[in-house]
């Protein structure tokens, strides 16, 4: 009942009845089925062409963007307003048929002469509405029949559901008529033509028909036509009268009525019963889906009347319901087509998915096909089955529409229907999709069929009472030597090992392998069937199929007809003479005939045989086949492989349980999940003590890339396509080959040589060009393209992945779990979708309708149970968790079924709750499956999509911003000051105080601390070393002050500015752009972008500055101030991403062009920058006189452009300190000047130290100067006139860093010990291990060379912690690098070789690593020298080719000249080996190396502590080409140099070395070898078990091998 105040259009029976006629709605029927009604009235055909090509159009679209909802707009433009008009005119819309709609005028016969004009005048309007239109690239035609005369309603239909057919002459006549239609005609039936007033219609004859054409109507001058229609009109018993003259039809107005609403329900589809039940889902119904549609035609013998074909209907559509309705499909319509009746059934409608869909709908189409061929009356039954992704959806008016199905698979189910008559056939798609084996069907001769260009082969499906094919049971997968199965040595491990257990036993073994559809079961099974071959054993392989489930005895029956040979037989007596032969000696021959039937043969039936009953003679079998099996294996072994074991019927089950007990057998199994409890016998297999049950898990991302490489016969593939595979396929091997059928299918996919991606210059657009590259293992597999040219792939122009439509395989398969789900469950998951693939727990809660957190909460957990979501604590479980995927594992059933069963159940109750509690803890939820995340986003129309966004972008805007432990601002300083970005009217301050803190509280602790007066900070008159003691001491206060009472200086909780990257920031960026807010989202790119710098990951900041680079070019009409600032920023990060990847040249363009938007240029030339020098050294004059701020401080807006300029300053001086000319000297030198006084002018502090300590580096680098230290100094005092509070301690943190790297790159290792000790652990105080971890990195290597074991190794352990701890591979490569050289120089053993080396290979492709030019080359360097001292060329070679790709990427960091060094050592120790082969090129080799040296050694930015090193490897360059007089000043230069820096390591090896060179000693001997094989860990140290001083004398000696010693 409605609700007082409750509309007419929310009313339950009003939304019925718009599915309905009024012919429905308002009709007076017997209870009986069938029942027959009789009357007169006019008929319209009307049919829009054209839909069913433009549905073929979007259900192929490449995009998610295009789709059902753009259909629905276009369909419903024309229809709707056909289906006014006919309201107006008084008609009533009987049926919706696709494209096409049939309406009625139901009058008394006098009354049709003058209703046929109404209708004629109804059909030239309607084509007056639209004429000839082209939509979408689409002609679109309307074609109209008209017809008279006698109609007979026929309604039929069992107590669940009803359904209404109009049958007769007319209904055949209105078809006829239609069918001779062209564009834009109308034409009258011939009877029609009798029946009209002919003065009023103006026609025109078709050739060779009675039917005529439709010019227009001829009204006489004084023809009122108003008053005739309103006349026309009284004698419609439903047409709305004066009182109703603004409603189109009466029945939008009916009143409640719960007696005619659950009788016109009947006559509605469930699924739009429950869509009308639940607003909730209200829309959900129109979408682009893939299906199976089942047209069934009968056609009858005789006449076609109602009352002689009525009954057969009736009984054909009651079997049809409850066939259908076992598997979830449903009669969409039913119409008397050109040749009888016709029932379009569909399979797959929404909330109605189901697995194996498609063999479900054969199985109904044979069931159907069977029983209608029996029901009297009917001729012929034709069924089509085709299966595809058509439109479903409400198509129509708002007051009179219907549910109905349109798209190529409709059609061409239709034609296969007409054009094969008397069979089941079914199309190409639905054979290769049913699961049902070959034999079922038979391949029919192609025939043309009206509207179909290209059906593709057509099937006809025999039905399952064919006799069973012997030798179709095989495999179905074939196995290559030139495909390797990837990423199941696991699986195969646990074969080999009950292989071995079976052939070293007399015990049966069962090995089970359970896993979903797609996982690559068979694959697996073929394997193993290879492995398997061998003497004395034998190898029976059969695959099985559902129908296998319902043959009784099936699988035994198939594997003994394979031991007995019989499956290569030909004809059945050659059967009957095997078997004769088999069993002569275990089996009378009177018996013989027992096979008859299992085996097909033909032997004489004995009379002992015809007197059995069924089951004697299964037991009988059953026997004997046990006797063959026992004397089988005393010959050999026996192995039965069986795939999709789910399939094996229960009495096959039964005998496979017999046997492992009688008979020692192997059986290797791959089966799916069972959907019900197993039976009896297959649970005590599973359970069985000699059982291995295997649950198969996904492929590593390494062996989709692999695959994916295989597949497409390349040598890489593009690292977005890597990304988007993995992430996409889930690491099942399925959803991969799918989603590369769907990249092919849309031409994504693009390939060129290898030679010319390598020989590209260097640009933006390919900085990243490095290819995702398959595993070594996979060398030997790939091939070479055409020519013998390798190949790699690439994405064609303009491709956005993230955007593809999944491939309808993939969406199928989510369907079908959606709809397994409760409505509630499913509004989830849609809501969840929207959102994206990840999500918080409380952005759902606020976008979810209605509900409240406890039933969000239990939901939840169902869904993760379902494996639907993922839950995670924070963003660092997922991060870790999406690094691999679930490997495959053993379940143990045997030791589980032995718990009591009331545990087990209570556990199971219990399951539920700690998964609840689970969700309650978890801040993170993820889709398991991104391919339900984008099925069930396109679920969603436009405007509930644009609201859904909306609500998302209101709550994500609030977090959108650093973590409170850094403070919450913007990622890009001051960012959202320049740009009008918010949808919420609050201000950032307002934000960050609602925002919860989850940082450590330093103002409470730091009050109590008091701060440096003016009289106790630096005087001029103090000496170095007072200034040294007073900073230190402040910063022992400081640490004193703060420090937590336990000692452990790993912090608690660090920076969550990753977390909120990955759950706000990013997606906020998104749901803008979907939104169509392109400046928005362009805002929060460049956050991204900025933050993944921040993060150290240049791969994604380059991924998201290409997003921001498309939204600058569709905004660059728009200009403006904030879009100009906005491009600046743009080239900013840019240039950050150019320079942290070693392109200097790219990144010193983007900075420029960065300035030139903020209005402070740099020089191009060498006269300009003198000028700017002259100014820059007047500002910075005055700023320095300045006692105080003349001025307030800028702007916000202001400062952020500040920040900006400050930024790229910072990046060029120090690239200009990269190159050694000159000239360039000075350009460093004005860009930091510039960086000053820009600093100076934001009045920011902490900005201003950064200036001054940066400007102190550079002088100390250039010129060695004493101005240095003033800046220092000035850096030092304003630090000690800043409040201690949180932001004051970090700024004394960075300045302790900053001040420790500095003195570490000028030499001075015990200072940069002092400070480096104390800004760990400040840092670590802070609980920021970001920057901790970076001071541990120089701090170890001052140890390093100080030769500090003891703290050294203190220092690689709490590297190691934090490494782990936050999961930083940077952190972690920097420490095996560290390993690596205590191995290389230190003498002695941290982490292995091996361990350090496996590091490599397993991360060499990490985003991060991979685009960090510093790192990875210092560590293929170290490697590269250890091989070379163990004269191991060959793999010497593999290295030093990937160390020299990376050498070019020059960034002025201690890093990369750590690398460098190690590289030019390397080639040092390379030159010695070309020097004692006598290379031709020795010579000059050695040329080249001396001055790549002498031109590192001269660069502004080599800090004087690489010195020692340089020179070092200088002097020995020389004595390798016999320059003693070079050689020994380079060493005395070294020496000086190692003894000023108290570098105690380069110390000792260097006077090793020269006393090595000087002395008489042979200096071609190798005795490095012998070092290795000895070298002690560090646990041998620590104990006392090796000396310190022993472990100095662990050096190698540079050999030497001329002939005359130059000393």
């Amino acid at each position: 009942m409605s609700t007082s105040g409750e509309e007419p259009q929310d009313r339950a029976i009003v939304r019925i009845a718009a599915h309905l006629p009024d012919l429905i709605v308002y009709g007076e029927f017997c209870p009986e089925r069938p029942s027959v009604d009789y009357f007169d009235g006019v008929l319209m055909f009307v049919d829009i062409s054209g839909f069913t090509a433009m549905t073929e159009k979007f259900s192929t679209a490449m995009y998610m963007d295009r789709g059902a909802e753009q259909l629905v707009e276009i369909l419903n433009y024309y229809i709707s307003a056909i289906v006014e008009k006919v309201l107006i005119f008084g008609g009533d819309i009987l049926k919706f048929a696709g494209d096409a709609l049939l309406a009625l005028w139901k009058v008394e016969r006098k009354q049709l002469k003058n209703m046929i004009t109404v209708v004629v005048k109804c059909s030239l309007e309607i084509h007056e509405l639209f004429g000839t239109q082209e939509l979408e690239g689409m002609d679109i035609r309307v074609k109209i029949g008209l017809a008279a005369g006698h109609i007979t309603m026929l309604v039929f239909g069992d107590e669940k559901r009803n359904f209404f057919l109009v049958i007769g002459q007319t209904v055949d006549d209105v078809r006829q008529a239609q069918n001779m239609a062209q564009m834009n005609d109308v034409i009258l039936s011939p009877n029609c033509w009798q029946l009209c007033d002919r003065s009023m219609i103006e026609i025109e004859r078709i050739p060779d028909q009675r039917a005529v054409k439709v010019n227009f109507l001829k009204l006489p001058p004084t023809f009122n036509f108003e008053e005739f229609f309103t006349k026309c009109m009284a004698f419609m018993d439903y047409y709305p009268s004066r009182d109703h003259k603004n409603t189109l039809r009466l029945a939008c107005m009916l009143e409640s009525d719960p007696g005619l609403e659950i009788s016109l329900q009947k006559y509605v589809m469930e699924s739009i019963s429950k869509q009308i039940d639940d607003k909730q889902l209200r829309g959900y119904l129109s979408e682009l889906r893939p299906v199976t549609i089942v047209f069934v035609n009968l056609v009858f013998k005789g006449q076609d009347k109602a009352e002689i074909i009525g009954q057969s209907i009736q009984d054909a559509s009651v079997h049809i319901n409850s066939v259908l309705r076992n598997f979830r499909g449903q009669i969409n319509k039913v119409f008397m087509f050109d040749k009888g009746c016709s029932f379009l059934c569909v399979f797959g409608f929404p909330g109605e998915k189901a697995p194996d869909e498609v063999t479900h709908a054969l199985e109904s189409a044979v069931d159907i096909f069977d029983f209608c061929t029996q029901v009297p009356k009917v001729h012929t039954v034709s069924i089509g089955v085709a299966s595809g992704t058509v439109f479903c959806g409400i198509v129509g008016h708002s007051v009179r529409h219907e549910y109905t199905v349109i798209g190529q698979k409709v059609n061409i189910a239709a034609r296969m229907m007409m054009y094969y008559p008397g069979i089941v056939t079914c199309d190409s798609v639905t054979y290769n999709s049913s699961n049902l084996p070959a034999y079922f069907f038979k391949e029919l001769p192609k025939k043309v069929m009206k509207g179909v260009a290209d059906s593709g082969p057509i099937y006809q499906c025999l039905g399952l009472n064919q006799k069973v094919m012997f030798g179709m049971a095989y495999l179905i997968c074939n196995r290559s030597e030139a495909y390797p199965l990837l990423g199941r040595e696991k699986e195969l491990r646990y074969f080999r090992c009950s292989m071995k257990e079976f052939l070293m036993s007399n015990c049966s073994r069962i090995l089970m392998y359970e896993g979903l559809p797609g996982y690559g079961k068979s694959q697996i099974l073929m394997e193993i069937e290879y492995l398997s071959q061998g003497e004395n054993h034998r190898t029976i392989a059969i695959a099985l199929t559902k129908i296998s489930f319902y043959q009784k005895f099936y699988t035994i029956q198939i594997l003994m007809a394979n031991v007995l040979g019989l499956d290569t037989c030909k004809h059945y007596k050659e059967r009957q003479t095997n078997i004769q032969n088999k069993v002569k000696t275990l089996l009378d021959e009177k018996f013989h005939c027992i096979f008859n039937d299992i085996f097909h043969v033909q032997f004489p039936t004995s009379r002992e045989v015809s007197k059995m009953s069924i089951l004697r003679k299964q037991k009988q079998l059953e026997a004997l086949f046990m006797k063959i099996l026992e004397r089988t294996v005393k010959q050999e072994r026996l192995i039965f492989i069986i795939d999709e074991a789910q399939f094996v019927d229960v009495t096959s089950w039964a005998f496979l349980e017999k046997l492992i007990q009688t008979v020692p057998i192997f059986i290797i199994m791959s089966l799916s999940p069972f959907l019900d409890i197993p039976c009896e016998a297959a649970s005590a297999i599973i359970k069985n003590r000699n059982t291995t049950y295997v649950v198969i898990g996904a492929v590593q991302p390494s062996d989709i890339r692999n695959k994916v490489c295989l597949d497409l016969n390349v040598k890489g593939i593009p690292k977005e396509l890597d990304l988007y595979l993995v992430e996409g396929s889930c690491g099942i091997p399925f959803y991969c080959e799918e989603l590369l059928k769907n990249l092919d299918q849309h031409r994504v996919l693009v390939f060129q040589p290898i030679q010319s991606v390598e020989k590209a210059n260097v640009s933006w657009n390919n900085l990243f060009k490095n290819v995702a590259k398959p595993t070594e293992m996979l060398k030997s597999f790939t091939l070479s393209g055409d020519g013998g040219s390798e190949e790699v792939c690439k994405l064609a122009g303009g491709v956005r992945l993230k955007n593809l439509s999944p491939p309808a395989s993939l969406k199928e398969i989510s369907l079908v779990q959606l709809d397994s789900m409760s409505l509630s469950h499913q509004m989830l998951v849609r809501c969840a979708a929207i959102i994206g693939l990840t999500f918080t727990t409380e952005l759902l809660f606020e976008i979810l309708p209605c509900w409240n957190m406890k039933r969000m909460i239990n939901a939840l957990a169902t869904l993760v149970e379902s494996n639907i979501f993922d839950c995670f604590r924070n963003g660092k479980e997922l991060r870790k968790a999406l690094k691999q995927n679930s490997a495959s594992f053993e379940v143990y059933h045997r030791s589980l079924s032995l718990k009591p069963a009331e545990r087990r159940a209570h556990r199971e109750s219990e399951a539920l709750h700690e998964l609840e509690s689970e969700v309650i803890e978890c801040h993170i939820i993820r889709f398991c499956r991104p391919m339900m995340q984008k099925t069930a986003y396109e679920l969603w129309l436009k405007d509930q999509k644009v609201d859904m966004h909306l609500k998302c972008a209101r709550f994500l805007e609030e977090n959108a911003h650093k973590c409170d432990r850094c403070h919450s601002g913007d990622f890009i300083p001051y960012h959202h000051f320049t740009v009008d970005i918010r949808l919420n009217s609050l201000d950032m301050d307002s934000i960050r105080k609602m925002a919860k803190s989850q940082g450590f509280k330093t103002e409470d602790i730091l009050s109590k601390i008091e701060v440096m007066r003016k009289s106790e900070t630096i005087s001029e008159t103090s000496s170095f070393e007072e200034i040294r003691e007073k900073m230190l001491n402040f910063i022992d206060v400081v640490i004193a002050k703060i420090r937590p009472a336990q000692e452990d200086i790993i912090p608690l909780e660090s920076c969550q500015c990753e977390e909120i990257l990955e759950v706000a920031v990013m997606p906020l960026a998104y749901h803008f752009l979907a939104l169509g807010e392109n400046s928005k989202a362009l805002y929060y790119f460049l956050e991204a972008a900025s933050a993944y710098l921040l993060l150290e990951d240049n791969y994604m900041a380059y991924t998201y500055l290409n997003e921001g680079e498309r939204l600058l070019k569709i905004l660059k009409k728009k200009k403006s101030l904030s879009h100009t600032f906005e491009s600046a920023i743009f080239y900013n990060l840019k240039g950050q991403v150019c320079f942290n990847m070693g392109q200097m040249v790219l990144a010193k363009k983007m900075l420029k062009k960065s300035l030139q938007l903020l209005n402070r240029a740099f020089p191009f030339t060498f006269l300009s920058m003198f000028f700017y020098i002259h100014v820059e050294k007047n500002k910075h004059h005055y700023y320095m006189n300045q006692q105080t701020p003349d001025s307030s401080p800028p702007g916000k807006k202001r400062l952020a452009q500040l920040h900006q300029q400050v930024n790229c300053f910072s990046l060029l001086w120090r690239i200009y300190s990269l190159n050694y000319f000159f000239h360039y000297k000075y350009y460093a030198y004005l860009a930091a000047l510039m960086e000053l006084n820009t600093a100076l002018e934001t009045q920011d502090k902490f900005e201003i130290i950064k200036a001054y300590l940066d400007y102190s580096l550079l002088e100390q680098l250039a010129s060695q100067n004493s101005t240095w230290f003033k800046y220092e100094i000035m850096a030092m005092e304003m630090t000690f006139s800043i409040p201690l509070k949180a932001e004051g301690i970090e700024i004394m943190a960075y300045l302790a860093d900053t001040l420790g790297y500095n003195k570490f790159l000028m030499g001075h290792l015990d200072l940069a010990i002092d400070f480096g000790s104390r800004a760990q652990k400040i840092w670590g105080l802070l609980r920021n291990p970001y920057k901790q971890y970076k001071v541990f990195c120089w701090l170890c290597r001052s140890l390093y060379l100080k030769i500090r074991h003891k703290q050294l190794i203190q220092v690689l352990g709490w590297l190691w912690d934090v490494s782990v701890a936050e999961e930083n591979i940077v952190s972690k490569a920097f420490f095996y690098f560290m390993c690596l050289d205590t191995m290389l120089y230190s003498g002695f053993v941290y982490r292995t070789f091996n361990e350090c080396l496996e590091f490599i290979q397993e991360n060499e492709d990490n985003r991060i690593l991979k685009f960090q030019s510093g790192i990875l080359l210092a560590l293929y360097s170290c490697v590269a020298i250890w091989y070379a001292r163990l004269q191991q060329w060959e793999e010497f070679q593999t290295v030093f080719s990937k160390t020299k790709n990376l050498v070019p990427r020059r960034t002025p960091t201690a890093l990369y000249l750590q690398g460098i060094c190690r590289y030019l050592e390397a080639q040092a120790l390379h030159l010695q080996k070309q020097m004692e082969g006598q290379s031709e090129s020795a010579q000059d080799s050695g040329v080249e190396l001396l001055k790549n040296l002498e031109s590192t050694v001269a660069q502004n930015i080599t800090g004087p502590i690489f010195l020692p090193r340089l020179y070092h490897l200088m002097a020995y360059v020389c004595i390798l080409m016999g320059d003693g007089q070079n050689c020994d000043l380079f060493l005395n230069t070294a020496l000086q140099l190692a003894e000023n820096h108290g570098n105690m390591l380069e110390m000792c090896w260097l006077s090793l070395n020269r006393e090595w060179w000087y002395s008489n000693s042979d200096l071609n001997k190798d005795q490095w070898l012998q070092i290795v094989m000895n070298l002690p860990t560090w646990e041998c140290i620590l104990s006392g078990k090796v000396k310190v001083q022993d472990v100095q004398k662990n050096k190698f000696l540079m050999k030497v091998n001329i002939l005359d010693n130059p000393f």
